[in-house]
């Protein structure tokens, strides 16, 4: 029995060595380009300063203004969202200016 495990090793082993030694493709890299908006357009007003700084990171304010009128609740959620899941830099005190600005813009009534 360890005679035949024996020669069953020693066969695979024969099989298989020629193909130790080759090494699987290696990846292709490709560079990229992304285009973020791009617009002249910032949001006005009081509070703005904090959407200009933290917002036009990645959404262009039209996109931002274009967006249906929500609460003050759920524009906060839309904000905590953006800190929480989508990991946006901003600072505790810009959250309160940011949602005021979008509920007095684009609030619910």
């Amino acid at each position: 029995m360890r005679r035949n495990m024996l020669s069953l090793a020693l066969m695979t082993g024969a099989v298989l060595a020629p193909l130790a030694g080759r090494a699987a493709t290696p990846p292709q890299l490709k560079s990229i380009s992304v285009d973020f908006p791009q617009s002249d357009r910032m949001f006005t007003g009081q509070g703005a300063d904090a959407l200009n700084n933290n917002c036009l990171a990645c959404h262009s304010a039209g996109m931002v203004l274009n967006q249906p009128a929500l609460t003050k609740a759920a524009w906060e959620a839309e904000v905590n969202k953006m800190i929480q899941f989508y990991k946006a830099p901003i600072a505790a005190p810009d959250v309160t200016a940011i949602v005021d600005y979008l509920t007095r813009t684009k609030g619910a009534q």
